[in-house]
């Protein structure tokens, strides 16, 4: 699903909000998980799952082309654990 259809959905579901209404909601809700994670924080949205954000240690990596060593800094990525909600439903959907 992308971004466009989940605020096409709201807007069908909700009449009283407009499409861009709808989509100030979900660019708000998005902003705002990226933003605490951003800031080294956690978010639970409980029955959907938890978003956080894990560290990955400095390496040496090497460049495919050259076979040169490179310094790869120390990063972080997102990380997404599904609640055990999500992961019943996404069970019984795949089943029907």
């Amino acid at each position: 699903m992308l971004r466009t259809e989940l605020i096409s959905i709201l807007a069908e579901k909700y009449p009283q909000f407009t499409a861009s209404d709808s989509g100030l909601i979900v660019n708000t809700v998005i902003n705002s998980i990226v933003t605490h994670l951003g800031q080294g924080g956690r978010v639970e949205i409980r029955g959907f799952g938890t978003f956080s954000a894990h560290a990955r240690p400095p390496r040496l990596g090497r460049n495919p082309k050259t076979g040169e060593e490179v310094h790869v800094p120390r990063k972080f990525v997102p990380h997404f654990k599904p609640g055990n909600e999500l992961r019943v439903r996404v069970n019984v959907e795949q089943d029907k």
